[in-house]
């Protein structure tokens, strides 16, 4: 029987992100990637949060990431802000320690009511780290296009990993390209072994960026805050910003700094709880 049968759920919403939070700490066992794919048909969502029992003292949770294809994502910012809201709630405490595939992440309230600060860690630059498929010295721009080699409609996408591969593209107006068409393209392309997370760009002036993402596993998202992270820090090491950042997504607003003393890349933004409810067993194949 999966241990998803009767459980609990809170959807969720990070800025367009749609968020589902199951908690398994309980001591119900992990799930399968069936499992995550029949969530979605029950409760349409980008990225399912599933919280179980932490292995490391001090910390609240190991928190497993599914995209709604199934597949599991290292990362997910505005997911872990989501998380983050439901385990602050009635704990007591003023910081909080996750443990995730790409790491420890830390969370602590934000500046303002149902605003969380999610410290995203360090970003990675190197071509094996990101991954690629083909060494690249300079990550800050690559030899990737669509379109005519002559006349490319998308070219030099900038490179990082946020825990997940991301790659950028600086445009002049990000509603110009056709997302939803060049989105899988990118995201299959041979040069990224482990999939991509695409965003289209606009740097507006020193600290404010506009973009759009298709996300790796998930589609065309109102939001993605690994991908606002990613971009806010290959915005910064082509000098086109200061490392704070305003971003301005489909579905908000979300505040990066790319902390200089240590280099953590800090993501601010709110999380917003829309329901809760209790998944039918028999969707599970479960005796009623």
């Amino acid at each position: 029987m999966s241990a998803l049968a009767n459980h609990s759920f809170a959807k969720m919403n990070g800025i367009g992100n749609e968020i589902v939070v199951i908690d398994l700490r309980d001591g119900a066992a992990g799930i399968a990637p069936d499992d995550a794919r029949t969530v979605a048909a029950i409760v349409p969502y980008d990225q399912l949060m599933v919280l179980q029992r932490p292995g490391l003292a001090g910390t609240e949770a190991f928190v497993r990431i599914y995209n709604n294809d199934g597949s599991e994502a290292g990362a997910c910012g505005n997911g872990m802000r989501c998380v983050a809201q439901r385990v602050f709630a009635g704990s007591g405490k003023d910081a909080l320690t996750f443990e995730t595939r790409a790491g420890l992440i830390n969370c602590w309230p934000g500046p303002s009511p149902d605003t969380f600060t999610v410290d995203m860690g360090v970003p990675k630059f190197g071509w094996q780290d990101i991954p690629l498929a083909e060494e690249f010295r300079d990550t800050r721009g690559i030899e990737l296009q669509i379109g005519p080699i002559d006349a490319p409609i998308l070219h030099t996408p900038s490179v990082v990993s946020m825990g997940n591969p991301h790659a950028i593209f600086w445009v002049d107006d990000i509603e110009a390209y056709d997302l939803g068409k060049f989105g899988p393209l990118l995201e299959n392309h041979p040069i990224f072994p482990e999939r991509a997370n695409i965003t289209l760009a606009h740097v507006v002036d020193r600290d404010h960026i506009v973009m759009r993402t298709w996300e790796r596993g998930v589609g065309l998202t109102r939001a993605c805050g690994s991908a606002a992270c990613a971009t806010a820090v290959a915005a910064a090491r082509l000098r086109r910003t200061g490392r704070l950042v305003h971003m301005t997504l489909p579905g908000g607003k979300l505040t990066i700094d790319w902390r200089e003393r240590d280099d953590h890349v800090l993501m601010t933004g709110p999380a917003e709880l829309e329901y809760e409810g209790r998944l039918d067993p028999k969707l599970f194949g479960a005796a009623v």
